[in-house]
């Protein structure tokens, strides 16, 4: 299923942690957090940014969940009427590490996977990665359709209506684990270190 997906980067948030720095804009390397995801799903049909209006690549979409600021679930329903493709990718912008090698294995277990609605990363910890996933669009939209009202609703209130497979994908021993996100100014630093040693 490479190919035959949109995506939907999630680049909202207060950055409460960070000062209120606008926090995809942040670089990591040569790039800023919200390049390097965009850059993951560069395979992607339509890319679409739900935050604030930033710097995007010309052919990037830019929307805003109302009310600002409202959560992932009411970001994630502001991004979905410009998906045209029948899966899409769900992805948070502060996930400096981020690469279209993870986004291959999440859309080959959804295509695998008979009646999976939705594939969604755990990681090393064995926690869901919401907003690390690949999502049939259909279900999604059933399923967020019966959420109504959607603003401070979480993730896993839309994962609970729908058939999930979860995807593990072994951490590498050589760089950082590509679902690394960044949420303080420690955070930001070592990935910032990391960087500069990978």
């Amino acid at each position: 299923m490479t190919g035959g997906y949109d995506a939907i980067v999630l680049a909202g948030g207060r950055s409460s942690r960070l000062a209120g720095q606008p926090k995809p804009q942040l670089s990591v390397g040569d790039a800023t957090m919200l390049e390097r995801v965009l850059s993951a799903v560069r395979l992607a049909g339509n890319r679409i940014v739900v935050g604030p209006v930033q710097p995007v690549p010309r052919g990037v979409g830019i929307v805003r969940e109302e009310p600002p600021g409202s959560g992932p679930v009411a970001a994630l329903a502001a991004g979905l009427p410009h998906i045209v493709a029948p899966v899409v990718v769900l992805v948070a912008a502060d996930l400096p590490f981020l690469t279209s090698g993870l986004i291959a294995p999440l859309l080959a277990a959804l295509a695998d996977e008979a009646g999976a609605d939705a594939a969604v990363l755990v990681d090393e910890s064995g926690r869901d990665q919401y907003l690390l996933g690949a999502w049939r669009v259909g279900p999604l939209r059933a399923a967020l359709a019966g959420l109504e009202p959607l603003p401070g609703r979480a993730m896993r209130e839309v994962l609970g209506a729908l058939q999930v497979t979860r995807v593990e994908v072994p951490a590498p021993t050589d760089a950082p684990a590509p679902w690394t996100d960044v949420d303080t100014p420690d955070d930001l630093d070592c990935a910032r270190r990391q960087s500069e040693r990978s």
